[in-house]
This record gives structure tokens, sequence and C-alpha cells, in this order.
């Protein structure tokens, strides 16, 4: 790839990982409702939001890897190659996910 396609890509990584990071450093946890007393249907969603922002933290903690990884492959030349079949990746996939590291067809031989 060239140097000023992957200094877009670097961008655009580098501005996705700064918005994870904002929205978690904006995000607080909120405890699962432990206490006896309440209604039950407050406690449930309580539970049930617990357990959805604990998913969400896990999932971006997984893309934030993901994009950190994608920049090293910036760094050291190999961004835009699928890592499985050595071919390069269509644009068309790194403007969509951009810290992908693998083709479209890579990508579904493996599944989700």
């Amino acid at each position: 790839m060239r140097a000023n396609g992957s200094k877009r890509y670097k961008r655009l990584l580098l501005a996705k990982r700064e918005a994870i990071s904002a929205a978690n450093g904006s995000a607080t946890l909120v405890p699962p409702a432990d206490e006896p007393e309440g209604d039950l249907m407050e406690r449930a969603s309580a539970d049930a939001e617990a357990q959805l922002q604990i998913r969400l933290h896990a999932t971006d903690g997984r893309l934030l890897k993901a994009i950190e990884d994608a920049l090293a492959r910036i760094r050291v030349g190999t961004f835009g190659v699928c890592e499985t079949c050595k071919r390069p990746i269509s644009r068309a996939r790194l403007e969509a996910v951009p810290w992908t590291h693998l083709c479209t067809k890579c990508k579904e031989q493996r599944g989700a």
C-alpha cells in the first residue's frame, strides 16, 4: 500500500480509537440491583443494564486490540495485506473496516 493510503487509514484508526476511549471514559457501569427492596422490574432492568455494559466493554476491548494491531501493521508495512492468503485487501473492505486483517474471501471462509 502506498504511503498516502497508509496515512489515511492511520488517521481513521486513530480517530476510531479516540472515539472508543472517549466513550469509555464517560461511561459509568451501572451496578446490578443487589438490594432486596425495590421493585422486581427495576432490579431486573438494572441487572440487564449491567450485563449489557459488561458485554459492550468487552467488545470495545476487542475492537481496541484490533485497532492497535492494524496500527502495528501500518508501522511494519503489512497493512492492507490479508494475513491468510497474503493478497491485498480491497479498498472497499478497508474503508468499511480499516482494522481488518482478512480479505473478504478469507473472512467468509473463516466464518463470523
